[in-house]
């Protein structure tokens, strides 16, 4: 970012489909401070597993105002914007904490990384489903916020792949 960030309040741009690029870069052009927050996504193919980066909240961006100053309209009229959300005319205020907590989940390319307070090896306890308080070791940590976990069926070592909510660490 330039030195001509504008510093102020948090507020919601709505972006145009698959603009999301155009409308960071034109809109840090103009010196606005801007964060786009994306999530990897795996999807299914007819014939694979594709993973893919995509906006947290699709098809909506932050950008950083300052109501004081004025010239925030012209973020409307900004190339691959639609329309900044507004509440009474005036821009809806998102409140700080909750950018600087989706900011401080991010790594260097603005993606939100899990939040898991278990790695690989550790024992784990599920809270919910069908093996609801069975124990078991973490195998894998995926970045869509899945866990694979070895667990003991019928004698068999047998790998489930669960929410990362779903686990808590085992009591010792």
């Amino acid at each position: 970012m330039s030195d001509s960030v504008v510093q102020g309040e948090w507020a919601l741009v709505q972006f145009k489909p698959n603009s999301d690029a155009v409308a960071c870069r034109n809109l840090s052009r103009q010196g606005f401070e801007v964060f786009l927050p994306r999530i990897e996504v795996t999807s299914k193919t007819p014939s694979k597993f594709v993973r893919s980066i995509k906006p947290l909240f699709p098809g909506y961006l932050f950008v950083r105002i300052n109501l004081d100053k004025g010239g925030w309209r012209a973020i409307n009229s900004t190339y691959g914007v639609s329309r900044i959300v507004t509440t009474a005319g005036k821009p809806t205020r998102v409140p700080s904490e909750l950018v600087e907590n989706i900011k401080r989940r991010c790594d260097g390319e603005d993606t939100v990384q899990p939040m898991v307070d278990v790695k690989a090896g550790d024992e784990v306890t599920l809270l919910h489903g069908p093996f609801a308080e069975w124990i078991g070791k973490v195998v894998t940590l995926t970045p869509d916020n899945r866990v694979w976990v070895l667990l003991e069926i019928l004698g068999r070592q047998t790998r489930v792949a669960v929410d990362a909510g779903d686990l808590s660490r085992a009591k010792p």
